[in-house]
């Protein structure tokens, strides 16, 4: 479908969010009828998402924005358990600690983007530990395993493609598209969610969802993928030549977050203005058609306004970097009133004092020249 007349979906559409969805026409006679609740989840796989998580979480916004509610689901279930999807190898298993210090921490960034409360169409931010800690294994296969084919569930492409390769899946992993399924029908129950929205790599997780509801008589569920991020060159997204992107700012500080976003492949602006940015769509048609020298000035502006919301400021300042020492001939003999030494080896053998401004001294009673 080309056109939606739902407001989320026509902003989705124009932005490029959208890669699939389970029903274009149902799901946008259910966003023109309805306050639609929908999630996204999220692995605690670090103690920070990266940037190219970012765009989940920006469909979340318009989803508020638009008259919605989101949920931002954390997996602090599923995260014991670790996603497969299109992975080499399985995940490194996290001890509960780690997960729960991985969420309170990746909890920060949410509400520079969405509002928490208590009203119909504020978020929602719901941890799946709350269900699948207390899961009882034998009914869980009974009432919820039961409906799940292994033969459909290797067929997806998550699955074959590690098969294909002759690289280990366990039984462990493969069970996690059963706990997503799961996820789904349990926010229906809990809170009438219909829609689970994630990148293009969960479509058949999320497909299982819905076939799994209808099994188990939730009303009719629906999925919307965005695409997988490259850059223009091929490069992953949220990465950088230092390393992963992080949204928090203990991990990554502002200034090199507004620089990686600074350094934007020219090819690649107009794209992430539409995708990461709340600029008006005509504002960024004019400047997608400035070239030359201007391209420059439009990625500055594509910086800052992503940092402006994921930081709450404009373009950061340069980290200052400590004022150098002066040299010893530029200090002033009478300055020294220290009294405290550092010891500047441990092997006894060539073991010496120094002052904190700096001479060498014989012992540490003896006193600085300066003082």
């Amino acid at each position: 479908m080309s056109e939606f007349k739902s407001d989320f979906l026509h902003t989705l559409s124009e932005r490029g969010f959208i890669h699939q969805t389970s029903d274009d026409a149902g799901l946008d006679e259910l966003f023109s009828k309805e306050t639609v609740t929908a999630y996204i989840g999220f692995d605690p796989t670090a103690p920070s998402l990266h940037a190219g998580g970012l765009i989940q979480i920006m469909m979340l916004h318009w989803l508020q924005k638009t008259g919605h509610r989101p949920i931002s689901l954390m997996g602090g279930g599923t995260g014991m358990v670790g996603d497969p999807s299109f992975k080499d190898e399985a995940r490194q298993l996290m001890t509960p600690e780690t997960i729960g210090a991985n969420i309170a921490s990746i909890k920060t960034v949410f509400s520079n983007y969405l509002t928490y409360g208590e009203g119909p169409k504020d978020a929602l931010m719901i941890n799946n530990a709350d269900w699948l800690l207390g899961i009882n294994y034998l009914e869980f296969l009974r009432d919820v395993g039961r409906h799940f084919s292994v033969n459909r569930m290797l067929a997806f492409d998550s699955v074959k493609t590690r098969l294909d390769r002759e690289q280990s899946l366990s039984f462990l992993e493969f069970n996690y598209m059963i706990l997503q399924a799961y996820d789904f029908v349990e926010l229906s129950k809990r809170t009438g969610c219909r829609l689970q929205m994630g990148g293009s790599d969960q479509w058949g997780n999320i497909i299982n969802g819905i076939d799994l509801g209808h099994r188990m008589g939730t009303p009719q569920l629906y999925a919307l993928t965005s695409p997988l991020l490259t850059t223009s060159s091929g490069a992953k997204m949220g990465k950088s030549m230092n390393g992963a992107v992080w949204l928090n700012p203990d991990m990554l500080g502002p200034y090199d977050f507004w620089q990686y976003w600074r350094n934007t492949e020219d090819a690649d602006v107009s794209r992430f203005l539409k995708l990461y940015t709340t600029l008006p769509m005509d504002e960024i048609a004019r400047l997608s058609q400035l070239g030359g020298a201007e391209i420059n000035d439009v990625k500055k502006i594509l910086a800052t306004e992503i940092t402006a919301m994921l930081h709450g400021r404009g373009r950061p300042s340069r980290p200052r970097k400590p004022p150098a020492r002066p040299s010893r001939k530029a200090r002033s003999p009478t300055t020294c009133r220290r009294s405290t030494f550092r010891r500047r080896s441990l092997k006894p053998a060539s073991a010496f004092w120094r002052c904190s401004c700096g001479p060498a001294l014989p012992n540490p009673t003896a006193r600085c020249v300066n003082s």
